[in-house]
């Protein structure tokens, strides 16, 4: 004869589980470590008030009042400055490694002898040899702070520099600071006048104990299409058609790497120096009688972006505070889908086999 029992049969409910871990906690409220030591790990889990050698009692409070002193701190583990044997992948030396893009306030001075404060994205990276694992970063951003409150200088970034480059024990290192910088333009007609902004940066380069200081400069202009102007007045004459020649937004990249032998050159130095090799630079305050004067200015200079490549080259040429310099412009057609493009380098500061396949893709700019 079999016979059931409907209490071993049925299975467990919420009510009886939770009145079984009463009854652990109980138990364990009167029970030894060594006692507790001997549970199944999972069930030892449950007593979250008990420390056990399975499951240690972690705070889950945040310690406020806790300091880190100087013993504590020597015993913080430094994976980046660890032995080669955590090294992973190829043990080759790195030209850069850093950060990029952290951004405070920098003071600068103007031409005028004015004094302006700017947001500015930082880039620092300095290289790492083969038997390095890594390096400390933030140390980089300390002491972009140590020098934050001066006013901007090459000879300031070169402080920074031979500090982080001192403290990582590095032999190449790099800061690049980007910002955009304004300045007031007239308009050509009305005697209005607006703030220009100029995408700017700057570069503290230092490789085999030489350095180079570089500026890089996006100038936004308009140009007007020669082919699309004869042809235009072609129609006009021929056949008394009426027809507009085609003009676009048109932005080059300006590099030049300074004579350290010469004078400062500001940077509205190089402004007016794109602005006199193509003056037909994008307006701000615009009345009618400085559209139709825009309209006069792109009509006296047709510009193919090889002429415009030559035209600022040109204009590098002559400025002795000017050595080894890249120009590379891009016409973003109003005719064609795509852009029109050159690129013209003097020295070899800049002279390079490869771009970046994203080169012409950043010249684009947006009101």
């Amino acid at each position: 004869m079999n016979i059931h029992t409907p209490e071993i049969e049925r299975q467990p409910e919420r009510e009886d589980a939770a009145a079984a871990l009463r009854t652990l906690r109980a138990w364990a409220a009167t029970a030894s470590d060594a006692e507790i030591e001997t549970l199944d790990p999972s069930i030892a889990r449950l007593l979250t008030d008990r420390p056990t050698g399975t499951y240690p009692d972690l705070s889950r409070q945040y310690p406020e009042g806790f300091t880190a002193d100087s013993d504590y701190k020597a015993t913080l583990p430094d994976l980046q400055n660890g032995p080669q044997s955590l090294i992973r992948g190829a043990r080759r030396p790195i030209q850069h490694v850093g950060i990029s893009n952290f951004r405070l306030p920098i003071h600068f001075r103007t031409r005028d002898n004015g004094d302006l404060t700017l947001e500015t994205s930082v880039t620092g990276t300095v290289s790492l040899e083969a038997e390095k694992k890594g390096i400390n970063m933030s140390r980089i951003m300390r002491t972009f702070y140590t020098y934050a409150e001066e006013t901007f200088s090459f000879e300031v970034i070169e402080a920074a520099l031979d500090s982080y480059k001192s403290d990582l024990e590095s032999f190449d290192a790099r800061i690049q600071m980007r910002f955009s910088f304004p300045m007031r333009v007239e308009s050509l007609r009305s005697g209005l006048a607006g703030f220009q902004y100029y995408d700017i940066a700057l570069e503290l380069v230092e490789r085999e104990g030489v350095r180079r200081k570089i500026v890089h400069l996006d100038y936004v202009y308009s140009s007007t299409c020669p082919c699309s102007l004869e042809l235009s007045e072609h129609a006009r004459r021929e056949r008394g058609q009426l027809a507009t020649p085609h003009s676009q937004r048109s932005v080059a990249r300006i590099s030049v790497a300074l004579n350290p032998e010469a004078e400062c050159l500001w940077f509205e130095d190089l402004v007016e120096l794109c602005r006199a090799a193509v003056p037909t630079e994008t307006q701000v305050m615009v009345k009618r009688e400085d559209e139709q004067a825009f309209a006069e200015l792109n009509a006296a200079n047709p510009i193919f972006v090889e002429d415009a490549a030559r035209l600022f080259a040109e204009r590098l040429q002559a400025e002795p505070r000017i050595g080894d310099f890249r120009v590379i412009a891009s016409h973003q057609e109003s005719l064609h889908s795509h852009d029109a493009v050159s690129v013209l380098t003097e020295g070899d500061t800049f002279d390079q086999e490869s771009l970046d396949p994203k080169a012409f893709a950043t010249l684009f700019h947006v009101g």
